[in-house]
């Protein structure tokens, strides 16, 4: 009888209880991993761009064969993330896009980039026999304490 009252006493001791612990180990450090990997999944080189309240949507931009131009503050051009000097952009340009069906570039200037050097790009860029070319901009955010603006028409 000692056998078996130390028996139950052994089953009722079992714990079924899911020790979720090591998930949430695990989970924190893939977020740890994720929030470390998306900044550097941006493609080419980071520039602040040109904040504007109605952009046109240009997924193609996305690509993996996108070919991207950035014209940073200081006037240096990147293709991609290699560093380029502006009168070699052309002959870099044709090649990329030389067994290319689409020509279309997508042209990154910083916001604070000058007139004259993202109006040269374009003009290096069009002389490589590009068809179109997409200057990239971001959507303004509207914070919620902005007042709408009155409503078009006649007055109230």
């Amino acid at each position: 009888m000692a056998k078996e009252k130390s028996k139950k006493h052994r089953m009722a001791a079992v714990n079924s209880d899911i020790n979720v612990t090591p998930m949430v180990d695990v989970m924190l450090v893939l977020l740890i991993i994720f929030m470390v990997i998306t900044p550097m999944l941006q493609k080419g080189v980071s520039v602040e761009l040109v904040k504007t309240d109605n952009p046109i949507q240009m997924p193609d931009a996305d690509k993996e064969d996108a070919v991207l131009v950035a014209v940073m503050r200081d006037g240096t051009i990147f293709l991609g993330s290699d560093k380029i000097a502006a009168d070699q952009l052309t002959s870099k340009v044709k090649d990329q896009l030389a067994n290319k069906t689409d020509k279309r570039i997508f042209i990154k200037a910083d916001a604070r980039a000058k007139y004259g050097d993202v109006v040269d790009v374009v003009d290096n860029v069009r002389a490589a026999g590009v068809d179109e070319v997409g200057l990239l901009t971001e959507q303004r955010k509207q914070s919620s304490f902005e007042t709408p603006p009155p409503p078009a028409g006649g007055v109230q």
